[in-house]
């Protein structure tokens, strides 16, 4: 979508949102390296406080890294439970300024604003105003991002974190990305970002320099994304209540997984979770993955799907079963094990699944 369609995306993103509910809870933690998460040896780090950011300590680090990192580092456990509240509380000032609201995660949306710029002047302005209720009605600092498209948006939120705000206007667009590395756009991951440089593609004007046909036949449909991105253009519309499109659990052991006899038992609590979860989403799903990460941290994925809704536990737990059997005894310990249920759709009504449930 060219700039002069007049769209105004805001994204928000709260600033080391889980880390900054514990310091905002427990004023001893304020000005103090702190980590959410466990402490164990197999822990991993779910957030960090700015204070061990400096440190270079950062989320999904391994417990054990972040502690030798930063010696001093404070280890609390995660409350996903208050999390969720104050994510509600800051989507409920949202709601006050659009309905076109696309949450990525608990501390991250877009929101498009376009139809209120004329009664609240601009997109800058009603960022504004968001960023001071955030902080006034639950005492945390948020970043905002305000632009003509998704993409821009989110690298502008990210550009002067934290509690920052940060506007590229259409003229500025093209010349914003042309300096920017390519690690830092948004969709391209470590691996890509690897593979691009192996093709001497470092920054957004070396990216720009590429043909489409190059782009597409190196990396995929995704090539159409990085083309249009590399031009400061991105059609994507903020879409609100975007259906689950999965639900999972995983979990990181105390020690690692050698024998089958093992693997019972350890999956369990997962089986019980997605099950729970699952149970009371209102949707079907017909696929189960599981993904298994080693010693030496390579993972692998191995799913099957089911030509018919899965309306039991047993129907979860037999294929994760059959899915893991062949990998034992693996080459490696196993790390991590997860399961995740997908093809997710509403297929059946609610009142058909409920009794599909009933008798399973």
């Amino acid at each position: 979508m060219s700039p002069e369609s007049g769209r105004r995306i805001i994204h928000i993103d709260m600033d080391a949102f889980y880390a900054s509910v514990e310091q905002r809870d427990n004023p001893d933690l304020r000005g103090l390296p702190v980590a959410v998460g466990s402490a164990r040896e197999r822990g991993v780090v779910a957030a960090a406080s700015y204070e061990a950011r400096t440190f270079g300590v950062h989320s999904a680090m391994a417990s054990v890294t972040a502690r030798r990192k930063c010696p001093a580092l404070i280890f609390v456990p995660p409350r996903f439970d208050v999390y969720r509240a104050v994510s509600q509380q800051i989507r409920a000032i949202f709601a006050d300024y659009t309905s076109l609201i696309q949450p990525l995660s608990l501390d991250e949306a877009y929101l498009d604003v376009t139809a209120r710029i004329a009664e609240k002047g601009s997109a800058t302005a009603i960022a504004r105003d968001i960023k001071a209720r955030i902080r006034q009605e639950t005492g945390l600092t948020a970043s905002a991002g305000v632009s003509y498209n998704k993409f821009l948006a989110k690298l502008a939120s990210d550009h002067r974190k934290p509690d920052g705000l940060f506007v590229i206007t259409p003229r500025m667009g093209a010349g914003f990305v042309e300096a920017l590395p390519v690690g830092k756009f948004h969709g391209i991951g470590p691996a890509t970002a690897a593979k691009m440089t192996q093709l001497g593609i470092h920054t957004g004007a070396d990216l720009r320099r590429q043909t489409r046909d190059f782009l597409v036949a190196r990396f995929g449909k995704a090539g159409d994304y990085y083309y249009a991105a590399a031009r400061g253009q991105d059609d994507r519309p903020v879409v609100s209540d975007q259906p689950r499109k999965s639900i999972g659990a995983e979990t990181t052991f105390e020690r690692d997984l050698l024998a089958w006899g093992e693997v019972p038992p350890a999956l369990a609590p997962l089986l019980a979770k997605v099950w729970g979860a699952y149970s009371k989403a209102g949707l079907v799903g017909r696929t189960v993955t599981v993904k298994v990460k080693f010693a030496d941290f390579q993972q692998i994925t191995r799913g099957r799907s089911c030509a018919d809704a899965i309306t039991s536990p047993a129907t979860i737990e037999q294929l994760s079963f059959d899915l893991l059997r062949p990998l034992f005894p693996p080459p490696r310990g196993v790390r991590l094990l997860g399961v995740t249920l997908s093809n997710l759709d509403e297929a059946i009504g609610p009142g058909q699944r409920q009794m599909a449930l009933a008798l399973a």
